[in-house]
């Protein structure tokens, strides 16, 4: 399947409470989409407590893996990608949609699997995995090594780095967090759902991430924090939470992508959807 000349799709500029609307958006295609949607976000959860279970009398590992689990949220959300874009096409949300997606994907690039096109999701797995396991690394040396106190459990954390009387520490591993984090999400804020659903490298999904970032600056940081304060919400019902959080969010994360980007300009990934001119003309009144 041959990629387009390189050029980037045209990036809207939307409404600071925009976000609101995804996570109406993602709800509605949460309810509907129904069971599948659902058992999706049960796996992932169940993938949260997994990683808890290993680590939970290592909270110098926990705090490093848990978030970095999050860093390679936007890949795991996939399925719920497909899942939005088949209720938006009018098509059954089911199985049979994510399974149909990756088949059309093999089929489409029978005869170029070596080609950059083929693997740009795994590439941009590859790299946010890559991504998180140097955070983990960080983050466990880090509270290992400048800890006044070994540091076993959640409490431990919260008396002796977050309330130490040297703050040091807490602020340093807050500032690592936060400078590998921001390029993060400035990287994967579309570039999941763009791949997914048009025939763009994985350069041009990557800065047509940034180029949403750069263009709606306080719409995105309103975004990360209503990411942020919905994860720490589903993390602190011992992870069960996550079953509807990561739902909601990877559908809302879909919306997004439809208001933020017009795409109409690259050819879709996979037939079947409205005619490339129908993109901006649909989303015109959802832009400020």
């Amino acid at each position: 399947m041959p990629i387009q000349a390189f050029f980037l799709p045209q990036v809207r500029s939307i409404a600071f409470t925009r976000p609101l609307a995804w996570l109406a958006l993602g709800w509605r295609d949460m309810v509907r989409a129904g069971a599948i949607s659902v058992v999706h976000g049960v796996l992932l959860a169940g993938l949260g407590m997994v990683i808890a279970a290993v680590a939970h009398d290592r909270f110098w590992l926990l705090a490093g893996a848990l978030s970095g689990f999050l860093v390679v949220a936007p890949v795991l959300a996939t399925s719920f990608y497909v899942l939005s874009r088949a209720l938006e096409r009018g098509e059954p949300a089911n199985a049979a949609a994510v399974v149909r997606t990756w088949l059309f994907w093999q089929s489409s690039h029978r005869d170029t699997k070596w080609g950059n096109d083929y693997w740009c999701l795994v590439q941009f797995g590859a790299l946010l995995a890559l991504a998180a396991t140097g955070w983990v690394l960080i983050s466990s040396a880090l509270i290992t090594l400048l800890a006044p106190a070994p540091i076993r459990t959640p409490a431990d954390f919260i008396v002796h780095v977050v309330l130490a009387q040297d703050s040091t520490l807490f602020t340093l591993w807050l500032a690592l967090g936060s400078l590998l984090a921001a390029p993060i999400f400035a990287s994967s804020v579309v570039s999941i759902p763009l791949l997914l659903d048009r025939q763009a490298s994985l350069w041009q999904a990557v800065l047509t991430s940034w180029q949403t970032v750069l263009a709606n600056p306080a719409t995105m940081a309103m975004w990360t924090a209503i990411i942020l304060a919905l994860t720490m919400l589903g993390m602190a019902t011992l992870l069960i939470g996550l079953a509807v959080v990561m739902p909601l969010l990877g559908h809302a994360s879909w919306h997004a992508y439809r208001d933020l980007v017009d795409a109409s300009s690259l050819p879709q990934r996979e037939p079947g959807g409205p005619a490339a001119g129908e993109d901006a003309t649909q989303r015109n009144g959802m832009a400020s």
